[in-house]
């Protein structure tokens, strides 16, 4: 396969196009964004079809509308509308620690203390009562294994976050557009003094906390509803003096300081339910969020490595829906029906669903602002608390999904765009296009493939709409406007004096010398002889005939007019036999002068053999002659007779297709050759020098009938055919006009030859 060479323009172009989009791509607009996201929300609604191992110990439990009404109704020992006291919840935890189950995890924030619910009777004694919180509590230190949901705008009551196991974020990240698709793996929660808590809380203060800024020598806590604040020394550990708030008045004892608050770490609910399971040390976990990655280490060499952000956000997998028949599930009113069948002694036939389970508690209410739902890559309503034991599956399996890099998609846009560049420039417009739209669709389907198998995000929209369709229109694009513009110009000049072949070589050529060039060219000379004779000899019987039937001007015109076109028709015969010759083998048609036709060969394209492609012209325009005198000759029979009739009837003769001869001259030399005139009038390519007007002269030399070479063809056709040279019969040297030395001149007998 010859390739087609760039051009200088053509790669600028490319590269221009290329380095845009990846300028387009590193300003990071929200609408590429989008659209992206939207590709990848496609994959993932087709991982689902195709569906990974999972976690086979992950559970949840549902609040629903039959749980709200089973509490109301009083069939489970006891009777409370919505919303619940704490006593419920723990007896949950109750039930489920009966069952092992290895870790419960609450989608329910517990924000404040609520002694106004009603209490708990622990026993039969009426009078020994608990209250509803401090039974929570107490169900959560016996169990050892509740995760309590908080966000870092929340702060958990001490009462809970001190005997729940651990603290679980549940707070989720929004994209641009509003849709769910990754979390971050911990937030920062700030835990103040009591003495700052207290101050908050202080309606003669109402300092917002949240708000409070930290400077190196103080904190400053600005006033909600006014522009006042209150400024609080501290020392380099952020350390206060606790006379700033209780005076001189220290109890014995006490230090005279103490810090002003404590940053911890809070890691998302899915991972917490993951450490439980793997035993991973969330205390000590290497964050390295620069090289985008969070490392989690665990007993027995157990490792994970989450790939993350800067923002220590990574993409949820999200594989497990509520209805996944690998998630255990079952709403909580059974739960408490089983709690409370086992306080009364009747444990025959209780469920054990949930032993060894990571269980996580969630609202499934219709039309209840409790029941978090949003927009997710699966559906515009997901059940968003099923984040939590998606994540947990994600760590438990060791299967993230992976975004390629910013360095790996500029990289791979270049080499999108470079092979969309060649394959565009190597072939025509149709084909380009077709393949280029192939090689989008195979991008897209490995795209998909590479997320479905290996959970890998590969981007698309850049790559594709950008490196691949983009570049391929503007080089298509370039190519309309400027290289076939060129093209329609060389076809214009060349469709009709050489072969189709030929105009395609041009076509393809990176560079044509149209301006003008010297090279050694072959030039062919071929007039048709006696059609002067003919003409004369026509003329004159018109003549006569016109006056021996004494014809008026008008009917004289009309006849002469006809005896014109006829005799035209007869020249353009034996000059398209010719001139079907010289295409046939590669020759340029120069020109038509009178009954003369002038061809060479070695230009536009370049020919090592140009004078043997001459001379075969030549003996294929002689024998086409030939066999077109034949045919005329047996048509000339039956002429005679029409004609007689014709003049019996006083209609004017037809003319007598008369026979005619070709005599051919050829010429091997340097010659200058170029394009002659100019774009506004006549352009033609053309040859000029000493050496075509040899070959003219050698064209008058020739007898009808008869094909005359230099020697300098003839030398060409001893080193390319030596056997037709060595068929060729030498001449008498002959003087020409305007060459000095007499010219050895060689016949070529085309008619002896062999038909090939």
């Amino acid at each position: 396969m010859k390739l087609k060479p760039f051009q200088r323009t053509a790669i600028l172009v490319a590269l221009f196009t290329l380095a845009l989009i990846c300028i387009i791509r590193l300003l990071n607009f929200d609408f590429f964004d989008r659209l992206e996201w939207m590709t990848y929300d496609l994959r993932v609604r087709a991982a689902q079809k195709f569906p990974a191992p999972a976690a086979t110990n992950l559970a949840f439990v549902s609040i629903e509308e039959s749980s709200i009404k089973a509490v109301a109704s009083g069939s489970l020992g006891y009777q409370f509308d919505f919303y619940w006291p704490r006593q419920v919840y723990g007896r949950l935890i109750e039930e489920l620690s009966a069952q092992n189950a290895k870790a419960v995890a609450f989608d329910i924030l517990f924000g404040d203390l609520r002694p106004d619910q009603p209490p708990v009777q622990m026993s039969d004694n009426p009078t020994d009562l608990m209250e509803s919180d401090d039974f929570f509590a107490l169900q959560m230190r016996r169990d050892s294994n509740v995760i309590l949901a908080t966000t870092p705008e929340t702060v958990l009551p001490e009462l809970f976050a001190t005997n729940s196991q651990s603290l679980g974020d549940i707070s989720s990240v929004k994209d641009s557009d509003g849709a769910f698709r990754r979390v971050q793996a911990f937030c920062t929660v700030r835990r103040w003094h009591p003495l700052f808590e207290k101050l908050a809380a202080d309606p003669e203060f109402g300092v917002d906390l949240n708000n409070a800024r930290i400077e190196p020598d103080k904190i400053i806590l600005p006033q909600t509803g006014t522009t006042n604040s209150i400024e609080i020394p501290i020392d380099a550990g952020t350390n206060f003096s606790l006379a700033d708030f209780i005076g001189d008045k220290l109890p014995a004892g006490v230090a005279p300081k103490a810090r002003a608050f404590a940053d911890e770490r809070v890691w998302h609910m899915g991972i917490v339910l993951a450490a439980r399971q793997l035993g991973l040390d969330l205390d000590h976990a290497e964050i390295d969020l620069p090289h985008g990655k969070i490392v989690l280490h665990g007993p027995n060499d157990v490792e994970r490595v989450i790939p993350v952000d800067q923002n220590a956000n990574f993409l949820v997998d999200w594989q497990l829906k509520p209805d996944d028949s690998r998630l255990t599930h079952v709403p909580i009113e059974r739960l408490l029906w089983q709690d409370k069948l086992r306080l009364s002694g009747k444990t025959n036939g209780l469920r054990d669903d949930f032993r060894d389970k990571l269980v996580t508690v969630i609202y499934v209410l219709q039309g209840n602002n409790l029941t978090d739902e949003g927009a997710t890559p699966l559906d515009k309503h997901t059940l968003l608390a099923s984040v939590h034991w998606n994540v947990a599956n994600s760590i438990i399996m060791n299967r993230f999904i992976r975004r390629a890099s910013l360095p790996v998609e500029l990289a791979l846009m270049i080499f999108l765009g470079v092979l969309t560049a060649f394959v565009t420039w190597q072939l025509r417009a149709f084909l380009a296009s077709t393949g280029i739209l192939l090689l989008m669709a195979a991008y897209v389907a490995v795209a998909f493939f590479i997320f479905i198998e290996y959970r890998y995000w590969l981007p698309v929209i850049f790559p594709v709409l950008g490196a691949m369709l983009i570049e391929h229109v503007s080089l298509v694009t370039y190519r309309v406007v400027f290289e076939e513009r060129e093209q329609r110009r060389v076809k214009s000049v060349f469709s009709k004096i050489v072969s189709p072949d030929v105009v395609n070589e041009l076509l393809r050529a990176k560079k044509l010398s149209l301006g003008g060039a010297r090279r050694e060219i072959t030039v062919f000379f071929a007039d048709v002889r006696g059609f002067t004779t003919l003409t004369d000899e026509m003329q004159q019987q018109m003549t006569e005939f016109v006056t021996q039937n004494k014809f008026d001007t008008a009917a004289s015109e009309k006849y002469f007019d006809e005896s014109a076109g006829e005799t035209l028709e007869t020249v353009n015969l034996y000059l398209a036999a010719v001139a079907d010759a010289v295409k046939k083998h590669g020759g340029t048609l120069d020109k038509y002068i009178g009954d003369c036709v002038m061809a060479f060969w070695g230009a536009p394209t370049n020919n090592e053999r140009h004078a043997l492609a001459c001379v075969h012209a030549a003996i294929d325009a002689q024998r086409a002659i030939h066999e077109l005198n034949r045919k005329r000759a047996g048509e000339s029979s039956s002429l005679e007779i029409e004609n007689s009739i014709r003049v019996a009837a006083g209609l004017p003769p037809k003319p007598l297709l008369r026979p005619l001869q070709l005599g051919i001259g050829v010429n091997t030399g340097l010659m200058n050759v170029g394009l002659m005139g100019s774009d506004a009038h006549i352009l033609n390519y053309t040859v000029f020098g000493r050496e075509v007007n040899l070959a003219s002269r050698l064209e008058g030399v020739a007898s009808g009938g008869q094909i005359v070479i230099s020697r300098a063809t003839y030398n060409h056709l001893l080193r390319a055919d030596p056997m037709l040279a060595s068929l060729c019969v030498e001449m008498s040297p002959v003087t020409v006009k305007g060459i000095r030395e007499t010219v050895r001149v060689y016949e070529v007998p085309w008619s002896v030859l062999p038909v090939k």
